[in-house]
């Protein structure tokens, strides 16, 4: 991931600072002290490392629809983010409801970011299409559903790390250069 982001990266933290980032997995088994380590929120804080970003804070929270979008609007409205990076909850199950909390905090969606993670993850796995992760806009910040698996992750951040820091500029209203 390093070496595709770090000029990247490079342009956004020379403009504005860098990148500031918010990391939230979602887990209830993890955040009821089931244990285990967050290997989820660790993919994506490498994530945040290769855009040159800064980790502003890790929270972990239950698979609870009124906590995640209560730490959604605080981590957004607080204006201490650029990007939220969620982890966990987008799957299939009763529990799964982070798509859903997302969506209600939202002011606008950005449904090209999580079509790019779907078609990330297809050339690996055949339940891609079982993603019901979400993207979009609340005030300036990027708002990002990604998988729970942090393979998936992985597998997903080459598609990301070449958009991102663009638009993080643009949501800072800072002039761009748009490349073909």
């Amino acid at each position: 991931m390093g070496a595709v982001a770090d000029g990247i990266g490079e342009s956004l933290r020379s403009a504005a600072g860098p990148l500031r980032a918010a990391i939230v997995t979602i887990s209830t088994s993890r955040a009821r002290g089931g244990g285990g380590v967050d290997a989820s929120g660790d993919a994506l804080a490498e994530l945040v490392g290769a855009l040159g970003g800064e980790l502003v804070t890790r929270e972990l929270l239950p698979d609870d629809r009124t906590a995640i979008e209560g730490a959604l609007r605080r981590l957004a409205d607080g204006g201490g983010c650029d990007l939220i990076l969620t982890t966990g909850g987008t799957g299939f199950t009763e529990s799964d409801l982070t798509p859903e909390a997302t969506e209600a905090v939202l002011e606008r969606r950005a449904p090209g970011v999580a079509e790019a993670i779907r078609a990330a993850s297809a050339e690996h796995t055949p339940h891609w299409m079982l993603s019901r992760g979400t993207a979009g806009i609340r005030r300036r910040t990027l708002i990002i559903n990604l998988p729970g698996n942090p393979r998936a992750i992985a597998q997903s951040a080459p598609a990301l790390i070449p958009t991102l820091p663009h638009a993080v500029a643009l949501l800072r209203g800072q002039a761009t250069r748009h490349q073909s």
